[in-house]
């Protein structure tokens, strides 16, 4: 089991900065790649990058590519979301998600709680 608890969302101005983090606990936890969604009022939920606990490789849709960053601290268990720029269309609930390999990118096995991103025009 893995559990994953996000943090930081909250209210910006459009291109203002946040920084999401997730803490996740479980004895697996370093098995698995950890990966951002978003769902956004009305859509549908969408994947938004991903990085691999071991060696650090990232991968970002091409939607925020060169305005988000994740990152990760194997010593405090934590992944980050670092997002620059923001959009008011980046508005929506953010989530964190553990899977295995590139399967974090459509069918993660563990799911955070979510946190609100607004993006104010």
């Amino acid at each position: 089991q893995v559990q994953l608890v996000e943090s930081g969302g909250g209210l910006v101005q459009t291109g203002g900065s946040l920084r999401l983090s997730c803490a996740a606990s479980g004895r697996t936890v370093s098995r698995y790649a950890m990966g951002w969604f978003r769902q956004a009022p009305g859509k549908e939920r969408e994947f938004v990058g991903s990085i691999d606990w071991s060696i650090g490789s990232t991968y970002y849709v091409d939607s925020v590519k060169g305005r988000f960053t994740i990152s990760r601290s194997n010593a405090k268990n934590t992944v980050y979301l670092q997002m620059n720029s923001l959009k008011p269309e980046d508005t929506a609930v953010y989530y964190c998600a553990a899977g295995l390999g590139v399967r974090i990118r459509t069918t993660p096995d563990y799911w955070g709680q979510g946190t609100q991103v607004t993006v104010s025009s």
